[in-house]
């Protein structure tokens, strides 16, 4: 049997043209592919989802603590509830559901949704609690997620919130300590890229593309969080008990210059002119300004121990020397001026004049001394400059220039007027008496062991033991004894200085900001505590003896005892009879 040959050219032909029509399908297909993936149409961008994705590692902002590691300051995670408008399909019954499962109203979260029908992201909770969090991973809804970010929290609530501070939505310090070290409290997120399928499960995670995240680091501070809510509470019962418009409150330790404590409060009062304000404090009140740092104020008799330390340090006056002191009326200066006394004590010695503080035997010596001695008296003990402390907005106080002083100013300087200090500049300069004449660096972070800086010497340590023993004096004998403890000697002195006016126009006759500053214990000083009370109420109390005393008084009584200082042995041994 004879086998047919087929054609060569035939079968060379059909397998041309299979090869063509071949080769043309896969050029059609590749073509697309190149179309789809340069310039897809807006219905496949839509829903198409990316197979890789780069996602956040947050840091987390450092904790700021305070000197025996308590924590002040504080990030978390924390989860967000979200929903894409454009997936949900029935607003209403996804509102329903969601409101009974998380307990929130049904209304506001639909609300939420129709308000913005055209948005990919619309917040329904801000901050999920622990609780609708656990829900809320078990939720199967098409266009409902989870966002992650930092939660920063405070466990002692407004206990020091002008101090601490306070973060913004990025967690960035805006005020306070959280402004202060916010360098070293932030740190850097991380960034991971990885591949997903198209129910975005993860498939792959490359190590050349992870960079892990580098937390910010944790800062201790010198503040004491139970002297800062001794100092707060006090100061608050005191504001309220006198009806004042607010009051200021700092402790510090003199041996190192380290701040304890440190508070500032407003009471708004209805009716009343001229009040202490802070429009920081409606939006968040720890977003206010600290006013022991930013806001001075006339010191009044609180000044006195500055200049009559000076007055004697450069030997103008002895301590037993005895003044011309008016008797029953007030006394009238070389150039005219008549000054006032608040008691008439007649002829009395340098020393009698600073526990009765005697406003004559002041301005009779302070005429004794150069202005130029006096200038320059004010400003080695710090004032009109600020303590540099660290903390933001401080001011440098009220100092009149020397082309503008005068024997007025001279005399006014003398009894704390015509000069405004910071609560903070107030204390610095009280160091010198607790210790050896010498002003210590003010510090908000602990000291190191034997490194205490000094910013300068003021008077000598006799004069500072001279001084600080005759204002034990004035807890006994003069303006402080109603701040008398029954446990420390304390040494100290008050200030009732009369309230100007804002308009310029002089002085209050009738509103006062009272003040009190003592140290102990007197033998070795642990503590000083400054109070000022703004604006009392009159016809409650005003005098600073009254006011501000009685604070300062419990809050280094309870600090004290607190930080483990044996009464004064008198006060001991009389207790444990």
């Amino acid at each position: 049997m004879q086998l047919t040959n087929t054609p060569l050219p035939r079968i060379t032909s059909i397998s041309i043209l299979i090869a063509i029509v071949v080769a043309t399908l896969m050029g059609g297909g590749l073509y697309k592919v190149v179309v789809l993936k340069v310039s897809p149409p807006t219905e496949l961008t839509d829903v198409a989802v990316s197979v890789n994705s780069s996602s956040k590692e947050l840091a987390r902002r450092g904790k700021l603590l305070d000197r025996k590691n308590r924590i002040l300051a504080a990030s978390r995670l924390g989860y967000s509830l979200f929903v894409d408008p454009k997936e949900v399909k029935n607003p209403s019954e996804l509102s329903l559901d969601l409101g009974e499962k998380l307990s929130i109203s049904p209304a506001t979260i639909e609300e939420a949704i129709r308000s913005r029908p055209n948005s990919r992201y619309v917040v329904l909770v801000p901050l999920l609690t622990e609780t609708q969090l656990e829900i809320a991973r078990e939720l199967s809804y098409r266009g409902i997620g989870l966002t992650e970010h930092l939660v920063r929290e405070y466990p002692h609530g407004e206990i020091g919130a002008t101090l601490i501070g306070f973060v913004g939505t990025e967690h960035s310090g805006l005020a306070g300590f959280e402004d202060q070290f916010d360098k070293a409290l932030t740190g850097e997120s991380g960034l991971f890229s990885r591949q997903r399928d198209s129910k975005r499960r993860t498939l792959w995670v490359s190590p050349d593309q992870y960079t892990p995240r580098s937390d910010g680091k944790d800062v201790q501070l010198s503040i004491d969080i139970v002297i800062q809510k001794i100092a707060t509470q006090r100061l608050q019962e005191e504001i309220l008990r006198c009806n004042a418009g607010g009051g200021r409150i700092v402790v510090a330790d003199p041996t190192t210059g380290e701040i304890l404590g440190m508070a500032d409060l407003l009471n708004q009062r209805e009716g009343w002119s001229q009040q202490p304000n802070d429009p920081n404090r409606e939006i968040n009140p720890r977003l206010g300004r600290n006013r022991c740092v930013t806001d001075p104020y006339e010191p009044g008799s609180t000044f006195k121990p500055f200049v009559w330390s000076a007055a004697t340090e450069l030997g103008y006056a002895n301590v037993e020397e005895i003044l011309p002191t008016p008797s029953s009326q007030p006394y009238r200066t070389p150039f005219g001026r008549v000054i006032r006394d608040a008691h008439y004590y007649g002829p009395s010695s340098w020393e009698k004049v600073l526990v009765k503080s005697m406003n004559s035997g002041m301005a009779i010596v302070s005429l004794r001394l150069s202005h130029e001695e006096l200038q320059d008296a004010v400003q080695r003990f710090g004032f009109g400059e600020p303590t540099r402390i660290g903390l933001g907005g401080e001011t440098e106080g009220i100092v009149t220039k020397p082309n503008n002083w005068n024997d007025y100013t001279q005399t006014s300087v003398s009894m704390g007027h015509e000069i405004a200090v910071t609560p903070l500049q107030m204390v610095q300069g009280f160091c010198a008496f607790a210790r050896d004449g010498t002003i210590p660096r003010l510090l908000l972070t602990p000291a190191k062991k034997n490194d205490v800086i000094v910013v300068g010497r003021a008077i000598s340590s006799n004069t500072a033991e001279i001084t600080r023993e005759i204002l034990g004096r004035v807890m006994t004998e003069g303006t402080g004894r109603r701040a008398k403890s029954d446990l420390y000697d304390l040494f100290g002195k008050s200030g009732t200085a009369q309230l100007p006016r804002e308009d310029g126009k002089g002085y209050f006759e009738d509103r006062y900001i009272s003040s009190f500053i003592a140290g102990a214990p007197l033998d070795a000083p642990k503590l000083i505590v400054l109070c000022v009370i703004d604006d009392p109420d009159r016809s409650i109390d005003h005098y600073g003896g009254v006011v501000a005393g009685p604070v300062v008084r419990d809050v280094l009584e309870e600090s004290l005892q607190y930080l483990g200082v044996s009464p004064t042995p008198e006060y001991f041994t009389d207790a444990s009879e």
